[in-house]
């Protein structure tokens, strides 16, 4: 267990379970935390795993910001903190944007996107549409519910669904610092962004897989093969937004085949 001083000064936590190998950084999703990741990190007991709580999650700070570049940033400063070694990253949900953005910013053995598009032309439609509840505080809480209620799908049940539902805290203000672009952007200038954030993959051996439990749609694969070069895209079907959590075993074995694949100090 630690904190750091971000870029700006914004305190942030994290977990670090010590062990061999090529360490693992582990990302949460948006109003979630590091101890979602509980189920992972015991079945990776053999390695060094940390697992981060992003800026005003968890137990790291509010800040000002909490734009894609801040997080992203935190994510390289906290490698640079802990003097890792070309770590692998792993995110899920807003963490899966953060680790795909971070492994074209800094210097990671590979990324593995859990169930977050890049392309976030149909998700901004939607946020969108409830702009007003979510700006409302007393309807906020109520849209945020529904909305992860409606993605975690019905697999997802048992101890995996009460340790995501106890994670979650929705903070308002971070939520919408979070979401802001989706608001303030068009389409057009939110896809330029993604476009920006990928292009440090360009000449880099970074291998990116994206692991989605709900379909992102045809041709996801070939776009996001297009924008990075190798780039691997699998759908674990109806196993909704949480695959990592309904099959812990399944998705640890799948890291460490990936990892592997990645001249991985230890598989």
């Amino acid at each position: 267990m630690g904190t750091f001083a971000s870029f700006d000064g914004t305190q942030i936590h994290f977990d670090d379970t010590g062990g061999g190998g090529t360490p693992v950084v582990l990302v949460h999703g948006i109003t979630e935390s590091s101890t979602g990741w509980e189920s992972i990190v015991e079945r990776l007991d053999d390695r060094r795993v940390i697992a981060v709580d992003l800026r005003g999650h968890g137990q790291s700070a509010k800040a000002d910001r909490y734009d894609l570049e801040a997080m992203v940033t935190d994510i390289v400063m906290l490698a640079m903190h802990l003097e890792l070694d070309r770590p692998h990253l792993v995110g899920h949900s807003l963490g899966g944007a953060v680790v795909s953005a971070a492994g074209a910013a800094g210097d990671f053995r590979s990324v593995i996107n859990v169930d977050q598009s890049l392309n976030l032309g149909d998700f901004q439609a939607g946020l969108l549409e409830n702009e007003a509840m979510l700006r409302d505080p007393e309807t906020f809480p109520l849209v945020i519910a529904a909305l992860f209620d409606e993605m975690a799908g019905p697999m997802l049940q048992g101890e995996a669904r009460a340790l995501v539902d106890s994670n979650r805290r929705a903070d308002q203000e971070v939520v919408l610092g979070v979401w802001d672009l989706m608001f303030s952007m068009s389409a057009e200038e939110i896809g330029a962004i993604v476009d920006d954030a990928l292009a440090g993959y360009a000449g880099k051996e970074t291998p990116l897989l994206s692991l989605f439990g709900i379909d992102p749609g045809d041709g996801y694969g070939d776009w996001l093969a297009g924008s990075i070069s190798g780039a691997t895209t699998e759908l674990w079907d109806g196993h909704g937004h949480y695959p990592h959590l309904v099959d812990p075993d399944r998705f640890v074995a799948r890291c460490r085949e990936f990892w592997a694949e990645a001249n991985d100090t230890r598989g």
